[in-house]
């Protein structure tokens, strides 16, 4: 059977591929799922079955976003505890999520998604590690919920098995025990992980931070990861409080600590990791070890500024994470392309820290590469999937600002004109086509108002 082909035409294209390579007016020609070819002016002549066939004219294309951490669930907890630092704030909100159920999961995680991927995210992951007993299938609502959006997903199966009785912030009734956390988390990746190349959902698993679960959830996490052949995710370094707690309890720093456990690799990959000295930088560079650098979140709760420039030049693979909606009220990747930019121009490196087309690939390719799948997705080469999002920038937002990239960067949140997932249309001209965005608002306002009031009457 022919390939049904989309083209786009006459638009900018930021490929971010190895060189960079950029095409003032060129053209994207999708094959199914796979991107056919890309290159300067009109597409081929004489092409068949194209089924669509697009201006770009005023447009720039680049690979879809890649949201490397984040936390649905907290869809429902937004504007609450502002002025907390991030011990604080945990202290103050876990109460209210440990009275989450399978309803309220489910409605969090449309609204995250939709927020991402209308904003031009065609990967999202959740790392979910909140499973109150008796309250559902959490990872099967989070997962039915991507699946309807038509996002690329990745679920980190999150776990806690160390609550406020032995020394952590989770109620005890939020956590789970060692072997039930173990158990869940491994039945999740035999019934959804897909290793396939075009994989629309895979699994990794992912015990929370050094703060809830014990030494031996990570090292047993980290045997059951590589049994199965998924990949690892957890928080990192990202207070001065968790390296204090790490050295108190267990004699060294975190990045030492988790080295010790089995959780540094080319398999694993971590958030935040704002509070790293030389020789962890090092460390993550010389194990392969990822990062998802969350500026927004880290700036709300105080946490500190992340050595972004310092990892690369390491070679640390580094995307960006929106980080749960509790600690970026907009939930947008596009904010942190900017936000990146910026807040690491505050650090040593000042001006010269990162520049627009460093933070792009962070936001495309460097996500890629941290979800381990950087020869699928995170650039526009021929054969890689059709993830691709076509950005309006010829409003009076981006008027002025010449090269396409700084307008899409610093400018204000372009409008997208077509998001592409697998070569399936999911954004069309700002508004999402498989899902109804007006119910999710009206769903998420009501299973925010009972939480609330669930919390309220514990």
């Amino acid at each position: 059977m022919a390939a049904s082909r989309i083209v786009i035409e006459n638009c900018a294209i930021a490929t971010v591929d190895a060189h960079d390579t950029e095409y003032a007016s060129g053209h994207v020609v999708v094959a199914d799922n796979r991107i056919e070819s890309v290159g300067a002016g009109p597409a081929p002549a004489r092409l068949e079955n194209v089924v669509r066939r697009i201006d770009g004219t005023g447009h720039l294309v680049t690979p879809g976003l890649v949201n490397t951490h984040h936390h649905f669930y907290q869809w429902l907890t937004r504007g609450l505890a502002t002025d907390h630092n991030l011990f604080n704030w945990l202290v103050a909100l876990y109460p209210t999520w440990a009275r989450l159920d399978e309803p309220m999961v489910r409605t969090a995680a449309q609204g995250s998604l939709a927020m991402m991927v209308r904003g031009g995210v065609t990967t999202a992951m959740d790392h979910h590690y909140v499973y109150p007993r008796g309250t559902g299938d959490l990872s099967g609502a989070i997962i039915g919920a991507a699946a309807e959006m038509g996002v690329r997903f990745t679920l980190a199966r999150g776990s806690m098995d160390r609550g406020t009785s032995d020394g952590g912030l989770p109620p005890d009734f939020a956590v789970e025990s060692l072997d039930d956390a173990l158990a869940a988390t491994e039945k999740t990746v035999d019934i959804h992980h897909d290793a396939s190349f075009d994989a629309m959902t895979q699994i990794a698993v992912a015990p929370c931070s050094p703060f809830s679960v014990s030494t031996e959830l990570l090292k047993q996490g980290a045997e059951l990861a590589r049994r199965k052949g998924v990949r690892l995710h957890t928080h990192g370094s990202e207070t001065v409080e968790e390296e204090q707690f790490c050295k108190e309890l267990f004699g060294m720093g975190p990045t030492d600590y988790f080295e010790s456990t089995g959780w540094l690799g080319p398999d694993v990959w971590m958030a935040h990791c704002v509070h790293m000295n030389d020789s962890d930088i090092a460390a993550f560079g010389r194990t392969g070890t990822g990062v998802a650098h969350c500026p927004s979140s880290n700036a709300r709760l105080a946490a500190g500024i992340a050595r972004v420039p310092d990892m690369l030049g390491a070679g640390v693979p580094v995307g960006l994470g929106v980080d749960g909606t509790a600690s970026n009220e907009s939930g947008e990747l596009h904010t942190e392309l900017r936000n990146a930019l910026l807040i690491n121009r505050l650090g040593a490196h000042g001006e010269s820290a990162l520049n627009a087309r460093q933070a792009l690939r962070l936001g495309t390719y460097g996500g890629a590469r941290v979800l381990g799948r950087a020869d699928q997705i995170g650039s526009i080469e021929p054969g890689k999937l059709a993830d691709l999002v076509l950005w309006k920038l010829d409003t009076l937002a981006h008027a002025s600002i010449a090269d396409p990239v700084t307008a899409l960067v610093l400018g204000a949140a372009a409008p997208v004109t077509l998001s592409l997932v697998n070569g399936r249309t999911v954004v069309e001209d700002s508004h999402l086509t498989t899902v109804d965005e007006d119910a999710i608002a009206r769903s998420t306002r009501s299973e925010a108002r009972r939480l609330a009031r669930i919390a309220a009457q514990s």
